[in-house]
């Protein structure tokens, strides 16, 4: 329950000031969502950005409402959402957590060009991801992910070019083989307490 003073809407100094619950009633933007938006607002445009902290009463801030609605319709024309649910993404987008859509995408160009860099090289190589970071420009956590998906792609991919058909160790153990990579499946049973095992 809030006290007069902690009330989501009110006037200060002559005009409307809302404090982020009013925000997150008005967006249906989550705590998180609001908070970024104000903690990354000098990332965006004059534009696109959250506005500064009007006043703050009892350790509560407050919003001049006009700044907030104008920013908000700024946002959806921007961004292309209606009302937000969770995390800042529109209620059953059916995008999951890949993106969708232009994210999947980009992902999937990422892969591309990671996967092209593996074959040139002939393999994987230690900071590669850091390379295409710095060379192509993103995320590095981003490139990370590319990086592995295309190792594997890259992997399927050698496996494949040298050995048509399925995996032969895929639906059974492997065999033991001291030259193989692979380790063969250990059938050793330890038995606790049993001294000179």
């Amino acid at each position: 329950m809030t006290s007069g003073n902690e009330a989501p809407r009110r006037i200060e100094g002559g005009r409307w000031v809302v404090s982020r619950a009013w925000i997150m009633e008005h967006t249906g933007a989550s705590a998180a969502t609001v908070a970024r938006w104000y903690g990354r607002r000098v990332q965006y445009p004059e534009g696109l950005r959250f506005p500064e902290v009007a006043c703050t009463v009892e350790r509560v801030h407050y919003y001049d409402q006009e700044a907030v609605e104008a920013f908000w319709a700024a946002w959806r024309q921007d961004v292309g959402t209606g009302r937000l649910r969770r995390a800042g993404r529109p209620c059953e987008d059916g995008k999951g957590n890949h993106g969708g859509e232009w994210g999947r995408a980009r992902r999937d160009q990422a892969v591309a060009t990671a996967l092209e860099e593996l074959k040139h090289a002939g393999g994987s190589q230690r900071g590669m991801a850091t390379r295409l970071t710095r060379e192509q420009g993103g995320n590095a956590r981003s490139w990370q992910r590319a990086v592995a998906e295309a190792r594997t792609l890259y992997t399927h991919q050698a496996l494949a070019g040298a050995q048509p058909g399925p995996e032969p160790w895929r639906g059974r153990r492997p065999e033991r083989d001291t030259g193989s990579r692979l380790r063969p499946a250990c059938a050793v049973t330890y038995r606790r307490g049993v001294a000179g095992d």
